[in-house]
């Protein structure tokens, strides 16, 4: 008796403060009446994550919409003939028209020719479409190196802190940055920090000479082809000595170091190649720099180890472990529930916060792109569904969204297609699609993330502390349909209410009954679906949940 007075007791006060459930223990009325009241209608469990979505959506690296620029390849020269000059041979300065093709062994410039292949692309170029990527909804630019450098690719570098004349000047960048912030995107550059090219004074001079200031910023010895440690052997780019501080100081530990200086400069972030090789102790101390030179800038790390332990090292990753679960349970080599539990252990263990940051690709220079690797259109949309639903930040590679073609590198570097770039092009109106989605549903972009229960399907909700912020995919990448009643575990998606198709508005909504929906797939088909909240004749089920 005395246990349910002071429970009425301590609902009274709740009501005096716009509650409308009971939230445990709470401090003297005194100190109450100094707080704000908590929304009407919230649970403890709202309580718990006050602030935590409003958190996420204020840092512009959770789910981000990234766009991947070969700076080279992306839009033509004003002038070709113009840079000629700038491609001595074994150089070539190809028409934009031609498409990129694997050479041969160059022994003189200890390169692929393929390697010296040019299209004239600049840092103006890139500038003059930033109206095309603003349109497609992009928030992030990812441009591959800039830095001076012997190859097209810029891998080798030769200065870290000059660009490359193909490519424009340090005016040009700062040019590219302030356009670029002008509308409202970041710029992340590319750090290739674990080796130099064999071209630069520094590895030139501590190869000539032993008593260099720069002999010990590389490893030397006869054991090593060329006679100096290459990143996997090749000796057009000898590794940097990280363990030495003086090689530390110049990339990232002091102001004036390449992380730190163009972070000041403008730039909003790092993508750090090869970043395994790095290790995770000169990761956290390169991490921390850059925070330190520009709160809130980025560090990605092209990591395709499981990412777990990768963290806080670097801020993500470039989620290469969930781009290989998409990518096979698509083509039918991963089961989908199996594929479920991948995914959710990946985004257990990491953590969610890292997960949002985390660029999530399908294809990139590297890579064959998405359209080599899934032929067909129907399998590609599923891929890409996923990429833009899951836990992370979507990273489109140049010219994806227009369904370019290309294989094994060289074939996926080849020039940016504009002539594909129509109202009718159904790859770039999918594309669009998907961004739009993302921009219009705030799980999508800093929701946290669950398993709905199923048999046969992969299926999944993004969700926060509101339920009409709620989404479910559901995806049967079999090649027979599925039909089958899943649990959606929301405890806010009411008996009797209907889940709506994100992507296909006029297709009938599933209904939700004791947490349970029966849906059926097709073959290859897909759903996104979101709790439809709008009162029916002045009447919503939701009125009382959060």
């Amino acid at each position: 008796m005395d246990g349910y007075k002071v429970m009425k007791a301590s609902h009274a006060r709740a009501v005096l403060l716009g509650a409308s459930f009971f939230f445990g223990a709470l401090p003297s009325v005194g100190v109450l009446a100094e707080q704000p009241a908590p929304p009407q209608h919230i649970n403890s469990y709202d309580d718990a994550l006050r602030g935590v979505f409003e958190a996420r959506e204020s840092d512009w690296r959770n789910g981000a919409v990234v766009y991947q620029v070969l700076v080279d390849r992306f839009v033509p020269p004003a002038n070709l003939d113009a840079k000629r000059a700038l491609y001595p041979a074994p150089k070539v300065l190809h028409r934009w028209s031609e498409e990129a093709k694997r050479g041969q062994y160059v022994a003189s410039a200890n390169v692929w020719s393929h390697e010296l292949d040019f299209w004239g692309g600049d840092l103006p170029g890139v500038t003059s479409k930033l109206g095309y990527l603003q349109d497609l909804g992009v928030d992030v630019l990812y441009l591959n190196p800039i830095h001076l450098a012997y190859t097209n690719h810029k891998y080798d570098a030769l200065d870290y802190l000059k660009i490359s004349p193909e490519f424009g000047t340090r005016e040009d960048m700062a040019g590219l940055i302030t356009a670029t912030h002008a509308k409202g995107m970041k710029v992340v550059l590319d750090g290739v920090f674990n080796h130099m090219g064999r071209n630069s004074d520094k590895f030139k001079d501590a190869q000539s000479n032993a008593s260099s200031p720069y002999r010990d910023w590389f490893f030397f010895g006869e054991q090593y082809p060329g006679g100096a440690r290459g990143w996997f052997q090749a000796t057009n780019l000898p590794e940097l000595k990280l363990e030495n501080p003086a090689v530390r100081d110049y990339l990232y530990a002091k102001p004036d170091s390449v992380v730190q200086t163009w972070l000041r400069e403008g730039i909003d972030g790092w993508r750090l190649d090869v970043a395994p090789d790095i290790g995770p102790k000169y990761l956290a101390e390169l991490t921390a720099a850059a925070h330190s030179a520009k709160p809130g800038s980025l560090v990605v790390g092209e990591i395709p180890n499981y990412p777990k332990e990768w963290f806080p090292a670097v801020d993500a990753v470039m989620n290469f472990t969930l781009r290989d679960v998409i990518l096979n349970t698509v083509n039918g080599l991963i089961a989908p529930p199996t594929a479920a539990t991948m995914v959710d252990r990946t985004v257990r263990e990491s953590g969610i916060e890292s997960m949002l940051k985390s660029w999530l690709l399908l294809d990139n220079h590297d890579n064959d792109r998405l359209t080599h690797v899934l032929p067909k259109v129907q399998q590609q949309r599923q891929a890409q569904v996923l990429q833009f639903t899951l836990p992370g930040a979507p990273n489109l590679y140049y010219g994806s969204e227009l369904g370019m073609t290309g294989g094994e590198d060289p074939a996926n570097r080849s020039p940016m297609r504009w002539d594909l770039v129509r109202s009718s092009n159904p790859a770039l109106l999918w594309t669009k699609q998907l961004i739009q989605l993302r921009k219009d549903h705030r799980a999508l972009r800093v929701g946290n993330f669950r398993l709905v229960t199923a048999n046969k399907l992969l299926a999944f909700e993004r969700y926060t502390d509101r339920v009409q912020d709620t989404v479910v995919v559901l995806l049967n990448p079999d090649k027979t349909a599925v039909t089958e009643r899943v649990l959606i575990a929301n405890s806010k998606l009411m008996n009797g209410s209907q889940l709506k198709d994100l992507l296909n508005p006029k297709a009938s909504p599933l209904r939700v009954m004791a947490s349970m929906v029966t849906v059926t797939l097709p073959a290859g088909a897909y759903k996104v679906v979101a709790p439809d909240v709008a009162p029916n004749g002045g009447y919503s089920v939701f009125k009382r949940v959060q």
